[in-house]
């Protein structure tokens, strides 16, 4: 199993798209980039722990490559925006893609510059790229959160409007069983 650990914003959307991945074992929300040990998510909430809200996932490359994750991410969010995503304000939103070696790193800095060089975002990606500290698991209310929730109201009008979305660009990239 590899691991990628990506946070595009509140970590609730970001987990229940990468569920849905063929290959994807495991997502695990959490915080990471932060200085503050073990910060609670009311710590982190105010933005100046430095931690961002992220997914650990752990995914098997035989079945989905790292760079296809990393697309996914992009497409998935808006990696334009500084510490913003939605109605979501801080830097504990912000993009980043966390790296947890080398070749991570220059796949993303390579899909980023085509991405760039595609033009695909009407504005330059502001994701960070930085090397993967310690990851702290988020509480256990945070943990497989829209599966766990979806007649809430943040999971009926803004999760499920992007599962939708990624279901129609990336239909091919779902567990087959959630086809069904």
């Amino acid at each position: 199993m590899q691991k990628a650990t990506f946070g595009g914003g509140c970590f609730w959307c970001t987990e229940a798209i990468f569920q849905t991945i063929n290959g994807v074992k495991k997502v695990t929300s959490g915080y990471m980039g932060g200085e503050l040990k073990h910060p609670t998510y009311m710590e982190i909430s105010h933005g100046d722990t430095g931690h961002a809200e992220v997914i650990e996932i752990e995914f098997d490359e035989e079945v989905i490559s790292f760079r296809d994750l990393v697309l996914i991410f992009f497409k998935t969010h808006n990696p334009t925006t500084l510490n913003k995503q939605g109605n979501d304000i801080g830097s504990q939103y912000r993009s980043v893609i966390f790296y947890h070696h080398n070749i991570q790193k220059q796949d993303v800095e390579q899909l980023v510059a085509h991405l760039e060089q595609e033009n695909v975002f009407e504005n330059p990606i502001v994701t960070e790229i930085l090397p993967a500290t310690d990851f702290y698991e988020a509480e256990d209310y945070h943990q497989d959160y829209f599966n766990q929730n979806q007649s809430k109201p943040y999971c009926t009008f803004v999760i499920q409007p992007k599962l939708n979305k990624f279901a129609n660009d990336f239909k091919e990239k779902i567990k087959p069983e959630l086809l069904e």
